[in-house]
This record gives structure tokens, sequence and C-alpha cells, in this order.
């Protein structure tokens, strides 16, 4: 029997949360893991669970580069034909399943040797998907920091989308008519998902100071000059367009969908201070989606939200235990936990981005919100 404090929804029904949580404003900032977290930790630590399993890490890049070698198969025997928009659709997921490497590697998760890991990133990040893996480690770090934090979280603060109405003041024309309609239009958007990262690697290595700037910049520039070489080489310049259009938007779809469930629809928070510590701050603005084995390979791990931002060193193949361990452990300190099937996520995100932007469509609310 499902424990009260485990919130699991069924297929059908939405999460509401508490108004007086949706945004939250605290004084007391957070000074690191608090104690109940700790003795999750304990537990976890205790089962090895943070242990490397390099084996497993070389058996997950062979498969990888697998099937990335699969798709360069398909192009280069296929050649100049419309039969490549498959083999485009193809390596666009891989690029998702690449980004997961360069995460695994970010986060500290995946090989004990620091130089492999560095090599393994930058070749995944830089020369395959042409996204600045510096960059990304900056963003990222902050984003796990301030989950789902308006002023704090870099994922919130590059997204037209809003998550509270308040931000909707600073939205320009079109951005506006956007999140008006935002429960559809993000979704139809994450087509342009992966031109974004590609512009955003571009302004930033732009700036002098960049760690390994060069190297990064000379990485994403033989990046470009070989896909676009060959893919209008081998095929006709409308096939050659066609191809790198759809491509990307494979890849941009896939990645928005991956990460979209993770936390959008969670509790959000506001101010200059942090208002929650660390355990509630990683398990009341993340959300799992309930896995089975293609779930785990779909999403490379993110299914179990709530344990990777608990654990974020820990590796992807003991997120399932762990997962246990949490969900037994926030029943017992009556802390919610939420899990849910993988139609149901996306229900929930829409439903939240329809909720938070109705003022824009019926008028009411907008001034206070200003």
């Amino acid at each position: 029997m499902q424990s009260a404090n485990i919130q699991e929804t069924k297929p059908g029904s939405v999460r509401t949360l508490d108004p007086g949580l949706a945004v939250a404003t605290g004084e007391a900032s957070s000074k690191g893991a608090s104690a109940t977290f700790a003795e999750l930790f304990k537990r976890v630590k205790a089962e090895g669970l943070l242990d490397l399993d390099t084996r497993y890490d070389y058996r997950r890049l062979a498969l990888n580069l697998f099937l990335i070698g699969a798709g360069l198969t398909a192009f280069f025997l296929i050649g100049a034909s419309w039969w490549q928009m498959p083999v485009a659709v193809w390596l666009g997921m891989c690029g998702v399943q690449s980004a997961y490497m360069w995460h695994e590697v970010g986060h500290k998760a995946m090989f004990r040797d620091k130089r492999v890991g560095t090599f393994v990133a930058y070749f995944h990040a830089n020369f395959f998907s042409g996204v600045s893996y510096a960059w990304w480690v900056n963003h990222h770090n902050r984003h796990h920091s301030h989950p789902n934090h308006i002023s704090l979280d870099p994922d919130i603060g590059r997204r037209t989308a809003i998550f509270d109405i308040k931000q909707y003041a600073a939205r320009t024309p079109v951005q506006r008519f956007i999140v008006r309609h935002q429960r559809v239009l993000f979704f139809v958007l994450l087509v342009l998902e992966g031109y974004k990262m590609e512009k955003t690697t571009v302004k930033e290595l732009a700036k002098p100071g960049t760690k390994h700037r060069l190297m990064e910049i000379g990485l994403v520039v033989l990046r470009a000059a070989i896909y676009l070489g060959a893919v209008f080489y081998f095929l006709t310049p409308l096939q050659a367009i066609a191809f790198v259009a759809v491509q990307h938007a494979a890849l941009g779809v896939y990645f928005g969908l991956m990460f979209a469930p993770n936390h959008k629809g969670m509790e959000v928070r506001d101010g200059e201070k942090e208002s929650l510590d660390w355990l509630e701050r990683q398990v009341l603005t993340s959300r799992n989606i309930r896995p089975n084995w293609w779930i785990d390979f779909l999403y490379g791990g993110l299914n179990y939200q709530i344990e990777h931002h608990l654990f974020p060193a820990m590796p992807k193949r003991n997120l399932g235990r762990a997962r246990e361990l949490t969900r037994d452990y926030c029943a017992e300190r009556g802390i919610p936990y939420l899990e849910v099937g993988f139609w149901e996520s996306y229900h929930q995100v829409a439903t939240f981005l329809h909720d938070v932007s109705e003022p824009t469509r019926t008028g009411k609310g907008l001034d206070t919100a200003a």
C-alpha cells in the first residue's frame, strides 16, 4: 500500500500545489546538507551506491558510440536521397544520448580517471554536439544548487515561458504571445532547442577568459566544418538543408521532452535567498518518471530526477536502488515524493504552464503581478 507521504498520481489526475507554497520567499538561506539529508546520505553510502563502476561506464560509452556509428554508416551508404531524413532523426536522438555522457562526466559520476572523463566530455559536447562543455558545467551546477528558483536557477531565467506571473512584465510582445499560448507553444518551440544551445555556445566562447576557450573553439569549428562539409558534399543542397533542419529539430524535441518533466510544475521559489534546506529543495522541486528498462534508457537515468538531484555524483546504474531508499525515507519524514507515469508527466507540465499563464489571457491579476 502506498504511503500517504508518497505522492504518486494516477493517469488523468494532476497534483495541485498549495497556492501558498507555489512561490515561497524565505529569509533563511540553506547552509548545506541538513541533518535529515545526512541520515539519508548515510544509508545510501552504506550500500556503496556512490561507488563508480568503470566497466559499466565503458559499456555504456561503447553502446553510445555504436549508435552514433550506425547512424554515420547509414548516412554514407544511403547517399543523396530523401531517405536520409530518418537518419537525421536518428543522429538527432544520438545527440541527446551523447549529452547524457557529458552530463555524467560533469557530475563526476562516470570515470575515476579525470583525463578520460575530460576527453569523453569534450568529445561528446564540443565535437559531436557543438555545445560548450565549460558553459554547460557552470550553468548546470547553478541549476542543481537552486532548482526552480526564479532568481537563482538559470534554467528558468533562459526560458521564454513563465513559471510565475511576475515574469510576464519583462517579456517582449512576441514573447508575450508565446506565453499566452505556452501550454502548446512550449512543446512546439522545442524544435529550436538545439539551435539555442549552439547560439549560446558561440556567445559564450566569444567572451575572453573561458576555461579551455581556444580548445573549445577549435573543436566546435572543426565539428561545423566536418558536419556541414559532409552533408553538403554527399547530399543535394536542398536535401542538405533539410537534413540539418530535421536533425536539429529531432535533437531539440527529444532533449526538451526528456528535461521538461523534471521540474516544470513543481514547487517554485523566489527571493534573494534560498528558503528550503537541501533535502526539501531537491525533493519538492523534482518529479520522477515511473521506471522500466525502456524509460531508463530513454531518459538516460534522469527519470530518477529526485535521486539525481539529491546525489548528483551517483552513477546511473545505482539510481534505482537509491529511489527505494529515498521513497522510504521521505515517507518516514513526511516529505512529499512525486512519481508519475510517462504521459501523465507531460500532462502535468502542460496544465501548469496553462494555469500560470491564465492571467495573460483573462487580464485578471496582471496589474498586481506587475
